[in-house]
């Protein structure tokens, strides 16, 4: 497994965003109503505000993630760098690839300045939690209006 930095915007990248959103949104709880898909711009994705990452297993895309700058913790003015977007296809999980794509993400932020890390997911995304969970995240207040989450995680990183 290895992970290859591409353009958020590219085909590349926007075949792998499509799969995961069509995942979500075939598998979003009904009483949330209806998922809603937000593509990344090229800028936000791009060093040093950010990075796309696709996940290869040889030569086949088998998941995507990125990190973002977001405005700074409110409360400590600490950088703040957001994980978006972090998905395996369903055949590549259960193999520790998810937790690779995090670390490498989580290193890539501590690269470009990130003291914090944070993220959303939805309740309905168990495993992805937990992953969360083991990796140091803990849960936080919201700091977003992802209409799609109910959980906000953080995590101050190590530079």
């Amino acid at each position: 497994m290895r992970f290859r930095e591409v353009d958020v915007t590219s085909t590349e990248a926007v075949g792998v965003l499509d799969a995961y959103f069509a995942e979500r949104a075939a598998g979003f709880p009904a009483a949330q109503g209806e998922y809603r898909p937000t593509y990344p711009t090229a800028a936000a994705f791009a060093p040093p505000a950010g990075v796309f990452l696709v996940v290869l297993d040889d030569d086949l895309v088998i998941g995507c993630g990125g990190v973002r700058r977001i405005e700074p913790n409110p409360d400590t003015r600490e950088s703040r760098y957001e994980v978006k977007h972090l998905w395996l296809a369903p055949a590549a999980r259960g193999r520790g690839a998810g937790r690779r794509l995090l670390e490498e993400l989580e290193r890539r932020a501590v690269e470009f300045g990130a003291e914090e890390l944070v993220l959303d997911t939805n309740a309905s995304l168990e495993a992805a939690g937990g992953l969360y969970r083991s990796s140091g995240f803990t849960e936080i207040e919201p700091y977003n209006a992802n209409p799609n989450a109910t959980h906000w995680y953080g995590k101050r990183v190590v530079r």
